[in-house]
């Protein structure tokens, strides 16, 4: 459980870059809450000079301290001037009178710049935190995000920094002002009415013991809404993702009752922390209420002398006055609970570390022409194994090709290479330097990859392609479609180069996404490539136009070829056969073949027909 002082920590540590704007908040907020009861006092001070009778010192009507004496001095001469009455000068009465107005406009403006300056802050502190939290993921391991549920992921990003942003700007404006207007009023209260102040605020303990008590249901509650948010937000993302499948096997009543019973789920937790916010809202004003009634039964039967009308009604409406900002601070109280709940799961995420961590002095890495060597490499997903010492030198220029069946670890040796996770045991080298002593920036620059599935984004064709080499310029975005074979079907499109293809590349066909990614790699120019099965989804056409596409791209490089389709790598200078992990074969197609082992069979179930 994290120390509500701990969050408060850890929040401002994103909240400091602003610190300037977040104490002109306080400041704004501080006066906001001096004019709050300053208007009380002003009402009280103008209907008092202008009702009560003229000619009278004001000191018996108000009595104030000894460092103040020149202001009570300055009203007993205004009023000495006036003679009669105040009411005949109506110059002197309009300047009172206009004096509730200023307090008021005043007030208004300090809470407007309050709310403005909190906002200001607080928007830009959870920007920055969301920012942080999303690098943060980004640069963790593939094997973080294979544990982890993207729904969940992007719940913590936006609805629990959401709930944070309510801290910075509603809470701090709490915090400042409504105790300088509780000090301020009980001042005035303890200035005008001592005893009957005390006498009402006897009830104020009891509004502790509802505060204590719905304080732990809300940080319960709170914490296991986050969780259904997180829950429901994954039923949208696998439902919008997927939705071709649901409307080809129609179902979309099942996936609409799944969204249903998980949105109810988070219901009572919901209504749970609505009725801990309001009921403590009445409660509170019972109370006051019940704290004037004691202070008017004290003042009927055992004050020695009553207070007047006009200082009844300071006191009753600065007793109203000030347990709304009790009732303000609750809420806050309750407000930093349901944050705190939020804020453990995404301080949680920003603590987690990276399984693939990041050299302290990374060597410098030159791919190019360089060998790859795999040296004992043994991996385990967890506590299963799934490579088991392989062994074995991919020669700089050579093509060598994985094969094996679905599970024997083909991509997983590719996913080693990119670095997306680190050997359990043993390494990999490239021209001799341990790729965990080099940057993953600096080796990643030096792969490319065209995979089955390749990732295209929203946005235009020049955009995915330019992708590969961010700053390429258009003359080379153009030679890369040519290259992979892109560019005649690109040209079709009315827009050309600037068709948006959609999310995952959604308007293109299979073999167009693939040739787009192969231009990609082409851009890159990148001195190893890896081929993760480019050509098994396709058809017998396009597979034509994108092999030859690759072919073109594979001149010259480092080429890991993992494919199920063994025509795809008869020409290859090295076949690796995998089976459970383990290297079980080694050699050309034509010594593969003649062995007569598990490639040969293979090779036959192929090629049978």
């Amino acid at each position: 459980m994290l120390a509500m002082s701990d969050f408060l920590k850890k929040l401002w540590q994103f909240a400091r870059p602003y610190r300037v704007r977040l104490f002109l908040g306080v400041l704004t907020g501080i006066l906001a809450g001096i004019m709050t009861p300053l208007l009380m006092v002003a009402i009280w001070l103008v209907s008092t000079l202008v009702f009560e009778p003229a000619g009278g010192p004001v000191k018996q009507i108000i009595k104030l301290p000894d460092y103040l004496q020149f202001i009570q001095n300055w009203l007993d001469n205004a009023r000495a001037g006036m003679g009669s009455g105040l009411r005949e000068h109506f110059a002197a009465v309009l300047l009172l009178v206009a004096t509730i107005p200023l307090v008021m406009l005043l007030s208004k403006i300090m809470g407007y710049l309050n709310t403005y300056f909190l906002q200001w802050s607080a928007i830009r502190t959870i920007t920055d935190l969301r920012t942080k939290l999303f690098s943060h993921l980004l640069g963790l391991s593939a094997g973080f995000f294979n544990a982890s549920r993207s729904g969940d992921l992007i719940s913590r990003i936006m609805n629990d920094t959401g709930q944070l942003q309510t801290v910075i700007s509603g809470a701090t404006s709490v915090i400042v002002r409504d105790p300088v207007i509780l000090l301020f009023t009980l001042g005035v209260l303890l200035w005008r009415q001592p005893m009957m102040t005390l006498i009402s605020l006897v009830v104020l303990p009891v509004c502790m013991i509802p505060l204590s008590i719905y304080s732990r249901k809300i940080r319960r509650a709170s914490r296991e809404m986050q969780n259904q948010n997180a829950e429901l937000v994954q039923v949208m993302s696998e439902s919008f993702s997927g939705q071709r499948v649901i409307k080809a096997y129609n179902l979309e009543n099942i996936v609409t009752d799944e969204f249903r019973q998980t949105a109810r789920k988070s219901i009572s937790n919901y209504m749970r922390i609505v009725r801990a916010n309001e009921i403590t809202s009445p409660l509170i004003d019972f109370l006051a209420a019940c704290g004037v009634a004691l202070a008017l039964l004290y003042m009927v039967y055992l004050a020695r002398a009553n207070p007047n009308p006009g200082d009844f009604i300071l006191f009753a409406g600065s007793i109203f006055q000030m347990y709304g900002p009790m009732k303000n601070l609750t809420r806050l109280h309750q407000q930093l609970t349901q944050a705190r709940a939020a804020s453990e799961r995404v301080f949680e995420l920003l603590a987690t570390q990276n399984s693939v961590p990041e050299p302290a002095a990374p060597k410098m890495l030159h791919a190019s022409k360089a060998d790859i060597v795999l040296e004992n490499v043994s991996f385990n997903y967890g506590d299963k194994p799934v490579l088991q010492n392989i062994h074995f030198t991919v020669k700089a220029g050579q093509l060598v090709a994985l094969v094996g069946a679905s599970g024997s670890g083909k991509t997983t040796l590719a996913n080693l290479l990119l670095r997306f996770y680190d050997p359990a045991r043993g390494a990999i080298k490239i021209g001799g330097v341990d790729l965990r002593d080099v940057s993953t920036r600096d080796l990643r620059n030096q792969i490319a990859v065209v995979a089955q599935e390749n990732i295209l984004f929203n946005d235009s064709i020049r955009r995915n392609i330019e992708l590969g080499r961010l700053g390429a310029s258009n003359e080379e975005i153009i030679a890369a479609a040519k290259y992979a074979h892109a560019y005649e079907f690109i040209m079709q499109k009315p827009e050309g180069f600037e068709a948006v293809i959609g999310e995952k590349g959604v308007s293109l066909s299979g073999g167009q996404r693939q040739r787009l990614a192969i231009a990609r790699a082409v851009l890159k120019d990148a001195p190893i490539l890896i081929l993760d099965e480019a050509t098994s989804a396709l058809d017998t056409e396009s597979e034509r136009a994108v092999q030859s596409a690759l072919d073109e791209l594979m001149e010259g490089r480092t080429t890991i070829c993992i494919a199920h389709r063994l025509s795809t790598i008869l020409h290859a200078d090295v076949i690796v056969v995998l089976d459970q992990g383990k290297i079980i074969e080694t050699g050309t197609h034509a010594e593969l073949v003649q062995r007569g082992g598990v490639y040969q069979k293979l090779y036959e179930l192929q090629f049978a027909s």
